[in-house]
């Protein structure tokens, strides 16, 4: 079984009250990984609600002794004249 997609981390939102990074599925529901999985190494972000999942590529070495997520840079700030 392959995967529906790949998705990098930076690209998913992290959800405080989930303790995961989430992905919109397609079928509605999101999609999930858990700091705690990113710490072991799983690559595999999974939708609860159907069969769908996806591979997330990251830097292992980013979550390794995290107890909190990588701090994503804010956007940078654009002067208007």
């Amino acid at each position: 079984m392959s995967a529906y997609d790949e998705v990098e981390i930076e690209d998913m939102e992290w959800n405080a009250e989930l303790k995961a990074y989430t992905y919109p599925c397609p079928c509605g529901d999101l999609f999930q990984i858990t700091l705690e999985d990113l710490r072991l190494g799983e690559e595999i972000a999974r939708c609860l609600s159907c069969s769908l999942f996806l591979t997330v590529v990251y830097n292992a070495e980013d979550f390794a002794d995290a107890k909190e997520p990588p701090h994503k840079p804010g956007p940078s700030p654009v002067a208007v004249a």
